[in-house]
């Protein structure tokens, strides 16, 4: 059942979204196992089509907001304003209170407004006035960014980065690719004809449903040893944080059900290591003179650090 409507979910995203499959499916991996997601790359690669795509076939309230210099905190989470027919204060809510959030170039606005997403992110509420505010149930935030050291660009703090479960990046399409997505656009916007194929309520099943995987000890402590490397690497300032290695767990999760089972396995780890963990990284400046880039140092340790060689017990942790 997951399996079929997780393909009908990822046809209808192809429909806008083209020659980007593996792209996706990485998306659609991070939804299931409830994290947000962060797209790094150049404008104008499709960033928010895929946010927009998605949101549509999986049938979610969306909202976005587009980040610039002015953007202020009370955009975000919401304000109180005074109601002079009842005489109280009033909480209106901000962009946050939806499903899917696209948090667009995120990175071209203050650290201030930058850090109103902080409890949204993890928390999924946001307080106002010293009142708290569930938000929507699931909440998941795309944000895009432009590369660091663009024209208006400022990094986002470390907090912030190790909130997102993973950090992607599209890439230019092929030509043949550009060549359908011409054709596709020809006369209609295919955004108009996605399908709705799940549901909010269905999505939190899915996300409840991934604590039933199995994960025996030597799975665990197979990813535990990934990123503890990472804080030892010589070429690392910061490595991997706990809540990486938490996120890291239901990546996996997520990973194996797509792939048809109900356990996780090593090769669901090394699957999901690197979009994971590479923007957690913190690297010396001896790495950045040689040209060491993130994923050089996990790849590394990919090979560094052996795997379980006992499959009979993957599956009865």
């Amino acid at each position: 059942m997951i399996l079929e409507q997780s393909e009908h979910i990822i046809h209808e995203v192809k429909k806008v979204f083209i020659g980007k499959d593996d792209t996706i499916r990485r998306v659609l991996t991070t939804i299931y196992a409830g994290g947000h997601i962060l797209l790094e790359d150049c404008p104008g690669v499709g960033k928010t089509t895929l946010a927009l795509a998605f949101s549509r076939a999986l049938g979610l309230d969306y909202r976005r907001i587009q980040f610039t210099t002015d953007t202020l905190p009370s955009d975000i989470t919401g304000f109180t304003m005074y109601n002079t027919q009842t005489g109280k204060f009033e909480y209106r809510s901000g962009a946050t209170n939806c499903n899917l959030l696209l948090a667009d170039e995120i990175n071209r606005t203050s650290p201030k407004t930058q850090s109103a997403l902080l409890e949204a992110m993890e928390e999924r509420s946001v307080t106002v006035d010293g009142v708290t505010h569930l938000l929507p149930n699931p909440f998941i935030c795309i944000a895009t960014q432009n590369p660091i050291g663009a024209s208006g660009t400022q990094a986002l703090p470390e907090s912030q980065m190790d909130r997102f479960m993973v950090r992607l990046s599209i890439g230019y399409p092929s030509d043949e690719d550009q060549l359908k997505i011409l054709r596709t656009r020809k006369y209609t916007n295919p955004l108009d004809d996605i399908q709705v194929v799940s549901g909010a309520e269905n999505i939190v099943d899915i996300q409840n449903y991934l604590s039933s995987m199995t994960m025996s000890d030597e799975v665990l402590y197979y990813l535990i040893h990934l990123c503890e490397a990472t804080r030892q690497d010589a070429m690392v300032d910061l490595g991997v944080s706990p809540r990486g290695v938490l996120a890291l767990t239901q990546m996996a999760r997520a990973h194996a059900m797509l792939e048809e089972r109900s356990y996780v396995i090593p090769e669901d780890v090394q699957a999901t290591f690197e979009d994971v963990c590479a923007h957690r990284l913190i690297l010396k400046p001896q790495a950045r003179v040689e040209g060491v880039t993130e994923r050089d140092v996990l790849q590394k340790i990919l090979m560094q650090v052996k795997p379980p060689s006992a499959p009979k017990r993957w599956n009865h942790g």
